[in-house]
């Protein structure tokens, strides 16, 4: 199979630093099993194909040091950046020192865009930049990559980074990298309704079938005794969501893997089944004979009335689109996650939706992750001990909204702000940060 040849810049202290905010655990498996995650990498994410490393280079600050996320665990107090040194070097990359030029500010957001630069004016052709970091200044470099019509992936560990994406072929947000990290099932979309199983369905009228495997695997006859009994039994449509949670729940140990009998995707696991008059949406399946389609719900994919200020942040930050009393429901799981578990982004995204769909609330893992993520970089991490309440979640989410709408141009006045307050607060009482 033909690699496509790629060239990986990381800069350690601005990646690092972010994964630190969402996950102290997964930060220092990044830092201290290097090799893993970039195995992973070349065969994950990919544009044009698996990738073969002809440039791999991480820019660390030498004598840089964050405090000890786990002090309290009889670690050192500081965490000095040059012991990964080594582990990078073995894992093959060139790391390349970038002292402080100013307290917060050190060079390799300079010495990367002029190491990219170069590799274009190489003999060799690089085909695919992969740039990880969460500087919002790489817009110019990934302008010009695109110009010379160089394939561009950015892996970002904070929300900065993940403005890029107009720029970037490929975003690997904050989520999905530190699934990637973890060799986790990667994508942070719902089993139900993955982003593959909507572009097929689009393609296909949502009538597309996955022919059936020939040695069904173990656990997949009673998958599919279990599916054709609530099937024959619905009255109307069946929501995934709540559907793939109770499938879940009784299966077991069968769905271990959690990537549905090796197709990744519920949906891709029900279209096994062929199902007589079967038909689906983003969110549900119903017999077209049977029953009546899904008509505009809150959380269905219909029409949701939204405030101007909520709908302008939905549209230019990615704001998930909920209905005002779904938001205070999610606050609370995040806190009762916070309270009862040690901190993993992947595992608090599907037991949150779990939770959240047993209450009848149908909230998306995506969304889980980015309240999650909102709440960190606003001051309020969910492996904060001891744990946050529901309203610190929330205040740290809205001041993070806003802060982020304000940095990004998008001019609220006061009024506005308030409405965005009382949506995205769903009424909790709350103190104002100014």
């Amino acid at each position: 199979m033909r690699r496509v040849r790629a060239a990986l810049y990381l800069d350690f202290d601005n990646v690092f630093g972010g994964m630190l905010k969402l996950d102290p655990d997964v930060a220092i498996q990044f830092a201290t099993e290097p090799g893993s995650w970039l195995g992973r990498l070349s065969e994950s994410f990919t544009i044009e194909g698996p990738r073969r490393w002809l440039v791999l280079r991480c820019y660390m600050n030498p004598a840089g040091w964050v405090p000890h996320p786990h002090p309290h665990e009889g670690a050192p107090p500081r965490l000095y950046f040059s012991r990964f040194r080594p582990l990078f070097t073995r894992a093959g990359f060139e790391v390349v020192d970038c002292p402080p030029l100013t307290y917060s500010k050190n060079a390799a957001d300079i010495r990367m865009v002029v190491d990219a630069i170069d590799a274009l004016a190489s003999e060799v052709t690089y085909e695919e930049f992969v740039i990880a970091s969460g500087d919002s200044d790489m817009t110019p470099l990934l302008t010009r990559l695109r110009r010379a019509d160089r394939r561009t992936t950015i892996l970002a560990a904070s929300e900065a980074g993940e403005a890029l994406t107009a720029v970037a072929d490929r975003l690997v947000d904050s989520g999905n990298f530190l699934a990637l990290v973890q060799g986790e099932q990667l994508g942070l979309g719902d089993e139900e309704t993955d982003i593959g199983d909507r572009q097929a369905a689009s393609a296909a009228g949502d009538t597309a079938k996955v022919s059936a495997p020939a040695e069904p695997p173990a656990g997949f006859d009673q998958f599919r005794s279990l599916i054709e009994g609530r099937y024959r039994a619905a009255s109307g449509p069946l929501n995934l969501a709540t559907l793939a949670h109770e499938i879940r729940r009784e299966l077991g140990a069968s769905l271990d893997g959690g990537d549905w009998f090796g197709v990744g995707s519920f949906v891709r696991a029900l279209r096994w089944l062929d199902l007589p008059g079967a038909q689906f949406s983003q969110h549900y399946l119903w017999d077209t004979v049977r029953h009546e389609a899904p008509g505009s719900g809150l959380n269905g994919g219909g029409h949701l009335e939204l405030p101007d200020p909520v709908a302008r942040l939905v549209a230019l930050l990615g704001l998930p689109k909920l209905p005002q009393r779904s938001w205070l429901r999610l606050y609370q799981a995040l806190a009762d996650y916070a309270g009862s578990h040690r901190f993993n982004l992947t595992e608090c995204t599907r037991w949150c939706r779990d939770q959240l769909v047993e209450q009848g609330i149908d909230v998306s893992r995506s969304a889980v992750s980015f309240v999650t993520r909102g709440a960190s970089f606003g001051g309020c991490p969910l492996h904060r001990r001891p744990p946050p309440t529901a309203e610190e979640i929330a205040a740290a989410f809205l001041d993070n909204v806003l802060n982020r709408a304000e940095s990004q141009d998008i001019g609220l006045n006061d009024e506005e702000a308030a409405l965005v307050r009382a949506w995205l607060g769903g009424g909790l009482e709350m103190s104002v940060t100014e």
